[in-house]
């Protein structure tokens, strides 16, 4: 074969490659919207100072209400994931009421294996950077459609809580990325559950499409800076001090992992 046509041949073979790995990239990058739910029935039902007299009391008064409801975003592309609220302003399905959201942000950089995370806490606001660690799943056999995708179930523990968090993930979807400080499954994870319904977070809109780099950006970063070793330490001190003073230890927490 002539050496020109032969060069010439490997080099479209090799374009159609680059397009290919391109399109495929560009596949894989989107935005999911969730809604968090927290029931606080169930929360106080774990309080462990509580007598099952109060917790049949708090249970009557709320009934199978939610509780609190939150709208948030996780924007994704294979190399980074950014999830943080949707909207500075958060408010009640009937528009009555509407509240400051507290600061809180999660950026994942996983070409560079690194966290940063913006999190108001009991009037402070601390920013977490660490490098990324995994959490420690089994996946399970257990399938459900979530926002139109067949999600496989897993499950890990919280070190910080002890508390069992599942979680659905879409391997249709293969980033290895999620809501919250959840990532590390062989596909975007769809739904948490913390502790057996206290908290659950599902998504309900999946789209598939280009990522502008602004939206991976983080804020302007004002706070004090912590490793994610100190924060863990800050929350277990804050749980066990409200737990001993009988107060609810979960109020102001965003997140529950």
């Amino acid at each position: 074969m002539n050496q020109n046509l032969l060069m010439k041949k490997r080099l479209f073979v090799w374009l159609g490659w680059l397009l290919t790995m391109g399109a495929q990239a560009q596949d894989l990058e989107g935005t999911v919207t969730y809604e968090r739910n927290t029931s606080y029935t169930k929360m106080v039902a774990k309080l462990p100072y509580l007598s099952q007299e109060e917790k049949d009391r708090a249970k009557m008064m709320w009934g199978n209400e939610e509780g609190d409801k939150q709208k948030m975003k996780l924007t994704f592309t294979p190399d980074q994931s950014l999830y943080t609220y949707i909207g500075e302003q958060g408010e009640t399905d009937d528009g009555r009421w509407s509240w400051r959201q507290s600061e809180y942000v999660i950026q994942r950089d996983f070409e560079k294996g690194t966290l940063t995370e913006l999190q108001e806490f009991a009037g402070k606001t601390y920013i977490i950077q660490d490098s990324l660690k995994t959490p420690k799943w089994k996946v399970l056999n257990q399938l459900k459609d979530i926002a139109g995708h067949i999600c496989m179930k897993a499950e890990t523990e919280d070190p910080v809580n002890n508390q069992k968090i599942i979680a659905w993930f879409a391997d249709d979807i293969p980033v290895s990325t999620g809501p919250e400080r959840m990532y590390g499954l062989p596909g975007v994870i769809l739904e948490l559950d913390y502790n057996d319904g206290v908290s659950v977070v599902t998504a309900t809109k999946v789209e598939m499409k280009k990522v502008d780099a602004k939206e991976l950006a983080l804020p302007k970063l004002k706070g004090r800076k912590i490793k994610m070793a100190d924060h863990d330490r800050i929350i277990k001190e804050h749980i066990k001090d409200s737990i001993e003073g009988r107060r609810n230890p979960y109020w102001g927490i965003n997140l529950w992992n």
